[in-house]
């Protein structure tokens, strides 16, 4: 058996597919599981190299079963390399990791891509990875909506969260202009995405936010016209469904979590000098409670511009 280990999120799993298919292509006789949250589970199904989720959340203690190879690809460790080596696998593939004394793996480079991290740990190991092996199945479109305008206003973060005035000003040009916009989010987020709605002046209807698992969420994105959101989850789904989809960035550079420079479906919206003076020391900005100034820097009709350039490009 071959066990991977990626206890996160959307954007996360969808960052790590080209690794887990390098995974599937070098061992192709031996039953593939992926540790990561259960909730994740419809989305797991349309990366096709995956047999079995293994439901773990996070790090926190957990009996994985003994594999003949076990993959870290969470981290760098030391909690994730200690939550592997605890099953006893045959081999583990993981990143260097001094402070257990784990030295068989490469360096960690804290501001490589996410994509191209996973693959360099695998080819470290001799094992083949294409970073642009992105895409994921589409799901069957069966309790979503087709071809409407996903705006996504969440985000983990308050840093990373677009206000939601801007957000409604977009959603009320969108629709003058022929969009049937509709606004996603998590289950927590369903004050934020009505906020964003009456804003717009969208109909209730139109406030999909806690409506949707994260397979109805993937089959919004993949049948989409276009998708805005700020660097989180779902602008990952726009990637793998090659929905055109503009991007919005706060601190995080997208050379680390955004689309594959070279498509042209993706725009990246960033303000790059403001990111590194509103950085202090531990490079984070210092309130987690408002929005980054670079993200600040962003206005509606920048958006708007940078959609048309998606649209005008590639129809949809």
């Amino acid at each position: 058996m071959i066990l991977a280990l990626r206890a996160l999120g959307v954007g996360d799993l969808a960052t790590a597919v080209p690794a887990l298919r390098g995974l599937r292509a070098a061992y192709p006789d031996r039953p593939m599981v992926l540790a990561a949250p259960r909730w994740l589970a419809p989305l797991v199904s349309c990366v096709d190299a995956v047999d079995r989720l293994l439901p773990v959340d996070g790090l926190a203690p957990h009996a994985l079963p003994p594999a003949d190879v076990a993959v870290n690809l969470h981290g760098r460790g030391p909690e994730s390399h200690r939550l592997l080596l605890a099953s006893e696998p045959g081999r583990l593939l993981a990143f260097a990791c001094p402070d257990i004394g784990f030295r068989a793996g490469p360096a960690w480079v804290e501001e490589e891509h996410e994509v191209a991290r996973w693959c360099r740990l695998l080819r470290w190991y001799g094992i083949a990875c294409d970073p642009d092996d992105l895409a994921l199945r589409r799901p069957r479109p069966d309790r979503v909506p087709v071809g409407v305008t996903v705006l996504h206003p969440g985000a983990k973060s308050p840093a990373r969260r677009w206000p939601a005035e801007r957000f409604g000003s977009l959603a009320r040009a969108l629709t003058a202009a022929g969009h049937r916009v509709v606004v996603t989010g998590s289950p927590g987020e369903c004050g934020l995405a009505a906020r964003v709605a009456t804003l717009g002046g969208l109909p209730g209807t139109a406030v999909l936010a806690g409506r949707t698992d994260v397979g109805d969420l993937a089959a919004l994105v993949a049948y989409a016209r276009v998708v805005v959101s700020g660097d989180t989850g779902v602008a990952h789904l726009a990637t793998a469904y090659g929905t055109p989809s503009v991007v919005l960035f706060a601190g995080m550079s997208p050379a680390r979590w955004g689309p594959p420079p070279d498509r042209p479906r993706h725009r990246v919206l960033w303000h790059p000098e403001l990111a590194a003076a509103a950085r202090p020391d531990d490079g984070g900005w210092p309130s987690d409670e408002r929005p980054h100034p670079a993200l600040l820097a962003i206005e509606v009709d920048d958006v708007l511009e940078a959609l048309g350039a998606v649209a005008t490009r590639h129809e949809v």
